[in-house]
Parts: C-alpha cells; sequence; structure tokens
C-alpha cells in the first residue's frame, strides 16, 4: 500500500511507508534536501526530520521561504543559551522568544554580564555553529521533565513545565550537550544557522514580567538570513541612530524630558515653534473641511468615563484624582467631551453631519518601560476629531477623510502610505450583528475611494473597527499614525441623538478621526524621516543671517526687517566669530539656509546664501532673496 503526499503545485509524491520531511526532499532534488530548514505540514511548520503524516499536503521550507526568519531567529536563542552555559555554567536559562528582527533570552545570574562577555558568547555561538550538532526533539515525561531540570539546578524551567496545561506534551530539544525546553520547531543542526547573527545589547528583565519576582538579565541579538542581510540591518541601525529624534532634539535645541516629569516633554522654543506650525496646518486642514473647533475640559466625573465604557475597557491606562469626595479621571481621549458639547443641543438629521475638532490634551498610564522620547509618552496632544452623522453618510464621510489625510501625508513629505483595516478584538462591546454593520461599511469606503488595504483581525477597538494609515519613512520604518474608527456603541452609551425625517429619535453614528495622531509622536517621527533637514515651512528657523565682521552689522538688520515682512522668520549672528565656526554651529543646528554678510554683500545690496548640508553659496540680491524665501516658507494649501 503506497502513501501520497501533495505538494503544493498539485502533484504528489508516493512512498511505500511514512516518510519524513527530508526524505520528500531527497525525491524531489539532493538540492532541495541540503536545503531545507523545516517543512510545512498543511499549513504547520515541523522539524524537517520528522514523520509526515499520510496525505498532508507538504510544503519544503527553505531559507528564502517567509517562515525562515523565525526558524533562524528562534534557533540563535538556543545557540546562544548553549554558549552562555558552556560559558558560565552556573547560569540558568529562563525564555527565549523571537522578536521583530532578531531574539532575547533571559538569564539568572548574580554576576553581570559585560560588553566583553557579549563578545565571547557570540565567539562561541560561532564555534558551536561550525561543530554542526544536530539538534532533536524528544517528549518527555512531565515529572521526569521536571526532576532532570531540578537536578541541573534550572529552577525556572522546572517552573515553566509545573506550569503546562494540564495534558500538554513536554518536548525538549537535544542539541549536541544541551537541552532545552522548547516547543519547537528548529533547523535540523546548528550549521543551519549560518553566519547572519550579532548579539547587540544586555538589559534588565523580571522573570515572567513581574517586579516581585527575581531579577533576571536579559542579552538581545539579531539574526537574518546571511551576513549580507545582517551588514544591511546593522547599517539601518546605524542611520536610525543618526536619525534618532531624542539627539537630534538636543543637537536642534527643540525639548527635553527629566526625572521628574517622566513621559512628558519640555519644549523649548525652537522646538514650539515646530509645534506650532504642525497646528496651523492642520487648523487649516480642519477649516477647510468644515470641522468647528471645540474644546472640552480636562478632568471628568468617573460615572461619565463608567457610562462610556473606558471604565470596564481602558482604566488600567488612565490616571485619576479625588476632590471633595469625588473621583475624576484625566482624560486619556477626546470623544466622551465631544458627545457631552454635541448633547447640548438638539439636532435634526439635516444638521449633520457635524464635525467637531480639537487639539485635545490626553494623559494615558502608559509603562515606564515603554517611553521612549516623544515618540510614547504619557502626556500628549491629538489633532483629534469626531464626526456625528447618520449611517447613510458613513461612506462618504471617511472617503472624504481619506482624500484629506493622504494630500496631508504629501505635504509633510510622506509618499509611501497603506492602509489597514482593524476588525474586532476580543474584548468589546456591542454584538457580532452590530460589528458586521460597522466593518462592512468602512470596507465600502475604502472601496469607493480606490484604496487597497490589509485586514487586522482582533486590532479594532473595543468600540468599534478602524481604518488605520501607516506610514513608511525615508528608511523604510513604519508608523501608524492616522486612523478613522466607526462607532455606533458610544453615542448609544452617552444618549447622543438626532430627529430624523419622520420626527423619530435616532442614534447618529460616530467617527473618531485623526490624521496625524499624538502631536508630539508626530514631530518625532518628521524629525527622524527628514533627519533633522526640516522643510523650510516646517523649520523652526529657517533662515540665520551670519556675519562676517561687525562692520555689516546696520545692514544685517535690514536683511533681516525684509525677511521678516515676507514672512520669513531669520535669527541674527553677529557674534565676533570667524564666519566657518558660525557656519559649523548652525549646520549641527539644522538650519536651512544661512545668509553670509560681508562688506561686499552689504556695498551690493545682496546676500551669500549657503543651504545645509552644501558646501557651495549662491549669490542673490536682496529682492531676489526675500522673494524666493517667501515663497519657500509658505504653509501648503
Amino acid at each position: 500500500m503506497s502513501i501520497a503526499y501533495r505538494l503544493p503545485d498539485g502533484a504528489a509524491l508516493e512512498f511505500d511507508q511514512p516518510v519524513s520531511g527530508l526524505e520528500i526532499a531527497e525525491r524531489i532534488s539532493k538540492k532541495l534536501a541540503k536545503q531545507a530548514l523545516a517543512v510545512r505540514v498543511d499549513g504547520t511548520l515541523r522539524d524537517v526530520y520528522l514523520t509526515v503524516p499520510a496525505n498532508a499536503q507538504v510544503e519544503i521550507v527553505t531559507r528564502e521561504d517567509a517562515d525562515a526568519l523565525e526558524l533562524i531567529r528562534h534557533d540563535a536563542a538556543h545557540v546562544m543559551a548553549q554558549a552562555v552555559q558552556e560559558l558560565f555554567p552556573n547560569t540558568q536559562v529562563t525564555i527565549g522568544p523571537t522578536i521583530e528582527h532578531g531574539f532575547y533570552y533571559d538569564f539568572h545570574r548574580e554576576q553581570p554580564f559585560t560588553p566583553d562577555d557579549l563578545k565571547a558568547i557570540e565567539k562561541r555561538m560561532q564555534d558551536i555553529v561550525r561543530r554542526n550538532e544536530e539538534i532533536r526533539r524528544e517528549v518527555w515525561d512531565r515529572d521526569d521533565a521536571i526532576a532532570f531540570f531540578l537536578d541541573k539546578g534550572e529552577t525556572f524551567k522546572a517552573e515553566i513545565i509545573r506550569d503546562l496545561p494540564a495534558g500538554e506534551e513536554v518536548s525538549l530539544y537535544r542539541q549536541g550537550p544541551f537541552i532545552d525546553l522548547c516547543r519547537g520547531p528548529h533547523l535540523p543542526s546548528t550549521a543551519k544557522l549560518g553566519d547572519g547573527f550579532k548579539l547587540t545589547k544586555v538589559a534588565g528583565a523580571y522573570w515572567r514580567g513581574d517586579s516581585n519576582n527575581a531579577q533576571l538579565q536579559r542579552i538581545y541579538g539579531t539574526a537574518w538570513r546571511d551576513k549580507t542581510e545582517l551588514n544591511e540591518h546593522l547599517q539601518r541601525l546605524e542611520e536610525a541612530a543618526r536619525r534618532d529624534h531624542r539627539k537630534l532634539g538636543r543637537e536642534m535645541d527643540l525639548f527635553h524630558q527629566q526625572e521628574e516629569a517622566p513621559g512628558m516633554v519640555f519644549w523649548h522654543p525652537r522646538g514650539w515653534a515646530i509645534w506650532q506650525k504642525v497646528e496651523q496646518y492642520v487648523r487649516q486642514v480642519y477649516r477647510k473641511s468644515g470641522y468647528q473647533e471645540v474644546r472640552g475640559p480636562q478632568i471628568l466625573d468617573v460615572t461619565l468615563w463608567k457610562k462610556s465604557g473606558h471604565w470596564d475597557n481602558y482604566q488600567e491606562n488612565m490616571f485619576f484624582t479625588e476632590s471633595e469626595k469625588r473621583t475624576y479621571a484625566i482624560k486619556p481621549m477626546n470623544c466622551p467631551g465631544h458627545v457631552q458639547i454635541y448633547n447640548a443641543a438638539l439636532h435634526s438629521y439635516r444638521d449633520l453631519p457635524i464635525r467637531y475638532a480639537e487639539f485635545g490634551g490626553c494623559h494615558r498610564n502608559e509603562p515606564s518601560g515603554a517611553l521612549h522620547g516623544i515618540m510614547r509618552v504619557r502626556a500628549f496632544t491629538q489633532d483629534d476629531g469626531h464626526i456625528f452623522c447618520t449611517p447613510d453618510q458613513v461612506e462618504a464621510e471617511v472617503t472624504a477623510f481619506h482624500a484629506q489625510a493622504m494630500r496631508v501625508y504629501d505635504h509633510f513629505g510622506f509618499d509611501n502610505v497603506s492602509v489597514k483595516l482593524a476588525l474586532r478584538p476580543e474584548k468589546r462591546l456591542g454584538n457580532d450583528d452590530d460589528w458586521d454593520k460597522a466593518e462592512n461599511a468602512l470596507r465600502a469606503a475604502l472601496a469607493r475611494a480606490g484604496v487597497q488595504w490589509e485586514e487586522m483581525p482582533g486590532e479594532g477597538a473595543f468600540y468599534g473597527p478602524k481604518i488605520e494609515y501607516h506610514l513608511k519613512d525615508s528608511i523604510g520604518r513604519s508608523w501608524q499614525v492616522g486612523t478613522v474608527q466607526f462607532d455606533p456603541m458610544m453615542p448609544e452609551r452617552l444618549d447622543a441623538e438626532y430627529v430624523d425625517e419622520h420626527s423619530q429619535r435616532q442614534r447618529p453614528i460616530m467617527l473618531h478621526r485623526a490624521i496625524i495622531g499624538s502631536m508630539e509622536r508626530f514631530i518625532g517621527i518628521l524629525i527622524e524621516h527628514h533627519a533633522g533637514h526640516l522643510p523650510l515651512w516646517l523649520a523652526p528657523v529657517p533662515v540665520v543671517i551670519a556675519t562676517i565682521t561687525n562692520a555689516v552689522d546696520d545692514y544685517a538688520h535690514q536683511v533681516r526687517e525684509a525677511l521678516e515682512a515676507a514672512g520669513v522668520t531669520a535669527e541674527l549672528d553677529l557674534r565676533n566669530e570667524k564666519i566657518g565656526y558660525k557656519v559649523r554651529e548652525h549646520s549641527a543646528a539644522k538650519i536651512p539656509l544661512i545668509l553670509v554678510l560681508g562688506e561686499q554683500e552689504a556695498a551690493e545690496g545682496k546676500v551669500a546664501m549657503r543651504r545645509l548640508g552644501s558646501r557651495d553659496t549662491e549669490v542673490l540680491s536682496l529682492d531676489d532673496a526675500v522673494a524666493r524665501l517667501g515663497d519657500a516658507v509658505r504653509m501648503p494649501s
């Protein structure tokens, strides 16, 4: 009796007995067998040397496969754990998952790991790869596995096994002399890992993420298909470090943060100038799109947050305060306040849609470990807006918002934007019928806008599905910024109504929308996207006027007055310093243009214009310079 295995192209291979994925690969070609890392059996990854069930669909996974990186990073974590225990025998291994771009493993060891230790561990990992040690799966009795790890002094592994659900198989992987608890799958041998890995840093961690538990040391690494991919990634990291908004924020004197206000921002004059330009641009978009700007209170009694659903679904992210025996929540979002403004009057269907907008300051209790410069903060301001409309108006409003958002991203210099539809999460309000209608309404709007989108199950807000806008920056990183969210729940919970054409009370649909999202985060993205070289209309100081000699100070003031009259912000540098020093200093602060003035420029009524990053100067008449710069700094419409 023959056993058949189905291949992805529809062909079938027959064998006299059950075989492994590796044997199937060998039947196809010797080359494929050498390249095999794992096997996909009916869509599930398995170790390539395990027997494949009869009549399954089989696909051989090689280094080019989409799943290859996950396998490589998984194995890199195990090889690192083996290297650590070979070099530091009394170290306990705990948990080591893959992460984006790499992996980590948490270790329990009294003595801290040093940078030299990381170099030694990485070198030992290379040795283990060269040994080409087989990696094989073993299924153990639960009690035997616990006893094995306790005998080795591995108390954390024993605890993990004790906590496994009843009936779950206990699988261990033997890698030469090293044995680790793991579900798998793994590469067939350590040599298959290759040379595309590097250890990057050590950080602190707690066992199972609880600060009441043992302190651990977490070693991070990155792993790729080969050395070329690794080097490309390391170069991207170097470029990202060069563009880091925290570094550029200091160099450009934009903002700072300090321990007394964790997750909050102290904006310096130049940073606040960028903020104001972004805000005024977005405010212009509000006006032209029919939004009315409003302002709601910063704190609201918790009874409102209970009615809105935030108390049950979001309270762990909220800050609270008390006064006169009443508990208040500092708002984490603006939507309940906008409903109160809507509810202050009775509305007819003829009034809809009503569009409110607010630069609303919000506070969210983000974990301290998640804070990151101005990208992830506890106090932030949103370009927040809410549209109250009838169900029939949803499609047109979402389509209009999409066109509006795409124009805004283009003006800020983003031309690679992807759209994603986040669908119902596990923890949510409403029933499945409500969610079906909401999700289909957003799908219809995106289709009407001619957009291709990706769907993300489980990623919606607790009150409704949402469309997300992801911007890809100049070095290929993706940032989620804008959103439009369909919400029939909050109008219901907070008693928002309108009177329809039959004089009946109805609930409006509430669309939550933001184009740039958090102002702080968006400014951070802008700084990194442009590497601090902001477009002239966004630059806090577009022009510095630098003199070569104090004899032209009066002319420098004349130049500045002419620029300011044309709407061009300009600063004077009249210091008694060499012009080369001035140019270097202002270039480090990313000033886009420096107008150099000497005695010849003053005598002829000209300026010598030098652009950031260029060694060349362009000599212009003052009138030509003013006209050109007046146009260049004008805000896009």
